[in-house]
Formats: structure tokens, sequence, C-alpha cells
């Protein structure tokens, strides 16, 4: 509305300054014309009347006197000053002075009748000099003299006339713009309201409000708008519903499915148990199927718990079992525990604690899940490198990061490592057989927590993953005490 509004101002201006340049151009060339043609006609009877057989001698003088006079009746209309023998007559109201000096020279100079425009100087000096228009030539006596004489058209009434017209192109431009004003008013209530309105309705369907309609009034483009976002909320209504429904299905069958398996499984187990605290009886082949089946058996259960946990984060039914407990011996309890597989593969396990004081409002048994699979993926994806597990805290938070330098994966995938059964390389077989829920379960349970679970990695320097906690339910994480970004590895990373 007001670039609008501004531009229609401009242009009433520009449009104001084109008339009355025009205007004024018109009233002087007019002033001008009439000028010339009055000029004219006086100069010629004023010829006539200095010519005649008995204007003599002095009787020149005084025959210039009464023309001089009969200029001043016509006051009105235009004043002379005449260059008579003795002395310059002028007439009443201005001063000689009004004459330009080269119109004079000009005069004086050459025969004919010339125009040029002037400043008429009045003799009441209270009164401003105004411009106006000098005609002159000479007059010829009988015996042959010349008397210069000049004619002064003052342009009063012409200015009076561009005055008015100034005043009435104010006072329509003021109207025109109060005018223009309120029809971008009307016109930006009328348009802009609605849009508003579809910008209120757009936001408050992107927040959940799926019930949001717009009012349709009228059979313009703005309620083509309206029935368009209607319609448009309305499918999107419907289409979220379908998913919503959709995604209940699913976690109602991941959960029935899990917790029907439970029975026949641990009938299965302990047929596997049986079999597999019997393979020294066995034949060789024998023998080694009942390892494999044990192995895989064993897996499976895994895989089935770590199903009844992601369904209960689905379906919103997880919840936490507060105490205060020390992180740091919760990290040193599964870490001891994982000593063994890191052995196995040639990894050396270390634990940094920078501050003494590790206590947090936590769950005890989903820490150490997190850290357990933290821990475990660094190892087994540390190609026989050390694995480093620190621990600071400060007011706020508690923070533990598990390094290692191993595989790494790209930069790109540091969210993706938490999507349920994924892997960075798919032809890499899993050492532990874990289930590939547990950097997905981990998550959950970090945002359980109201803390924060994030990775980094680069392929061939590693990766590192950083659980922050926050010391008390509801309290902000603020500047964790450990970067994300690995320190032996900071000074490579853009900041």
């Amino acid at each position: 509305m007001f670039t609008t509004l501004t531009l229609s101002v401009v242009l009433l201006v520009l449009a104001g300054v084109l008339l009355l340049q025009q205007a004024t151009a018109g009233v002087v060339e007019a002033k001008k014309e009439a000028s010339l043609n009055e000029a004219a006609g006086v100069f010629e009877f004023m010829q006539e009347q200095l010519r005649t057989p008995d204007v003599r001698g002095a009787a020149v003088h005084e025959a210039l006197n009464q023309l001089a006079d009969l200029a001043d009746a016509q006051a009105a209309q235009y004043r002379v000053v005449i260059l008579g023998p003795t002395s310059t007559l002028v007439s009443a109201g201005i001063r000689a002075e009004s004459v330009p000096d080269d119109l004079r020279s000009r005069v004086e100079e050459s025969q004919g009748m010339f125009i040029t425009p002037t400043e008429v100087v009045f003799t009441d000096t209270t009164v401003d000099p105004e411009p106006g228009w000098a005609i002159g030539a000479s007059l010829v006596g009988t015996n042959g003299e010349r008397y210069p004489i000049f004619y002064i058209f003052p342009m009063t009434s012409e200015l009076k006339t561009l005055q008015a017209l100034r005043s009435a192109v104010l006072v329509t431009g003021a109207a025109l713009v109060v005018a223009l004003a309120a029809v971008a008013y009307l016109v930006t209530a009328q348009v802009v309201g609605p849009v508003r309105k579809a910008s209120t309705t757009a936001l408050k369907l992107a927040s959940g409000q799926l019930g949001e309609r717009m009012p349709v009034r009228g059979t313009d483009d703005l309620a083509s708008l309206a029935r368009s976002m209607n319609r448009m909320a309305a499918q999107l209504q419907q289409r979220i519903r379908e998913l919503e429904t959709l995604s209940t299905l699913q976690q109602r069958f991941v959960s029935d499915v899990s917790h029907e398996l439970r029975t026949p499984l641990t009938t299965i187990k302990m047929a596997a148990d049986v079999l597999y605290e019997a393979r020294d009886e066995m034949s060789a082949l024998p023998r080694r199927s009942a390892e494999l089946m044990a192995t895989e058996i064993d897996r499976f259960d895994v895989l089935l718990a770590d199903l009844l946990e992601i369904s209960r984060f689905d379906a919103g039914a997880a919840v936490l079992a507060l105490d205060d407990a020390d992180v740091a011996a919760l990290v040193d309890a599964e870490v001891a525990a994982v000593v063994p597989l890191a052995d196995t593969l040639g990894v050396e396990l270390s634990v940094e604690l920078r501050t003494s004081d590790n206590t947090a409002a936590v769950d005890p048994r989903r820490i150490r899940r997190i850290v357990r699979n933290l821990v475990t993926n660094a190892v087994e994806h540390a190609e026989g490198r050390p694995v480093t597990i620190t621990l600071a805290s400060d007011a706020d938070c508690v923070a533990v990061t598990v390094r290692d330098h191993g595989v790494g994966f790209e930069a790109e995938d540091a969210s993706r490592v938490f999507d349920r059964f994924w892997r960075a390389d798919p032809s890499r077989n899993r050492v532990v057989g874990g289930s590939g829920l547990g950097l997905s379960i981990s998550l959950e349970d970090a945002r359980l927590h109201r803390g924060q679970l994030s990775a980094w990695g680069r392929p061939g320097r590693g990766a590192q993953f950083r659980l922050v906690l926050p010391r008390e339910p509801g309290c902000g994480i603020g500047h964790p005490p450990l970067p994300v970004i690995p320190v032996d590895d900071a000074p490579q990373e853009v900041a």
C-alpha cells in the first residue's frame, strides 16, 4: 500500500509540474503576442500624431507629453518610456529602469520594433518588481529626428492567473492524494485481508490444526483461493488421518507380533539350550548345527526385545524410573562388560574422567543401555584401534563421548546413523550380531531424558558419539562440557 501510494504521489507531482510549466509557457507566449499587437497599434497611432505638420520644434516635446498622458490612460494595459529631445518621459507608477539596457542600445542603433522580457520596477518601493515584456521602437518626427519609445507590459493579471492555477493544482493534488490513499486502503483491505487470512490458516494447518478453514465469500479470485485452500486442507487432513491410522496399525502389528513370538521363542530357546548342552555327545555336523542354532536364537531374542522396546517408544508408553546415579559408575560398569569383546577384537579401551562429580537424575537401566550400545558399536568398527570414553560435567549437564579411529562414515550420514536398521556399509558383516536397532533405541532413551545424542564421523578417521544428559529433570543442558567434534580432529574442520 505504501509503495503504491508513494508512486501515485510522485506521478501526481510530475503531472502537476508539467501542467504548470505548460500553462506558464502558454500564458507567457500569449502575453507576448498580445503585447506585440497592442504595441504595434499604439506605435502606429503615435507615429501619425507626431508627423502632423504643425508638430515642429518645441511642439515635439508637447506632443510627446500628450502621447505619454494618453498612455497613462491605458495604465492597466501598458506603460511607456519616451526618450524626448529634452527629457525622458515615464508613465506614472513605473521607473525608467524597467527598460533593459540592451533594448535601449538596439533601438538607438537600428530601426524597427524589438521585444525582450524585462523586470518592471515600480515607483512604489513596497511593491516588488514583477516580470513583463518591454517593446522598443523609434518615433520619427517631421524633421527626421528619432525619439526612442518603449512600451512596458507588466504581467500582473497573468501572474494572478498563474497563482490561481498553481493553488488549484495544489488543492486538487492534495484531494487526489487523499482519495488515492483511501482507495489504496480499501483495495489493500480487500486483497491483503484474505491473503493474510490464508497465511494464518496455512500456519495453523502446519501446526496441526487440520480442522481450520477459510471463509468463502463471492466468486472472485480470492474466493477461488479460499476454496482451493479449504480443499487442500481437507485432502491434507484425510491423508494425515490415513497415515496416522496406518502408523497405528503398524505399531500395533509390531507389538502384537513381538508378544505373540515370545511364547514359541521361549519354547524353541529351551529346546535349543538342551541341544547345546548335549553338543559334546554329537558328531561334528550336528554339534555345529546346535551351536549355530543357539547363537541365532540368542540374536533373535535380542531382536525381539528391541522390537518390543521400539513399539513402546512408538506408542508413547515408555517411562523413566529416575534415580540419582553416578553416571561415571554406570559407564565403568558397561565398559568392563565390553572388555572381553574388545580383547577378542584387539581393541584397547580407556576411560577418561575429567570431573569428579558426575551425578544426575537418570534411569540407570536406560543409560547403561545407551553406553553399552555406543561402546559396542565403537569396538566393532574400531578396526583394532583404541577406543576412548570421556566423561565430563558442569552445573547443568553430564556429557559422555565415545571415540574410535576406525572406518567412520560420511559427514552427511551423521543423522542417519540413528535410523532403524541403517548400516553405513551394507556389505559389512556385524561382528557382535546386533539387531540393528541399538542406536535408534539409544536416541529414544536420550530424548526420553530430555538429553541429546549426536554423532560425528569421517571415512577412515573414525567416529565420535556424544551423549548429553541434564542433571535434573526439565533442566536445560546449556553448552555441553564436551564437543561433538573430537579434539584430535577439530583443526581439520571448518569453523
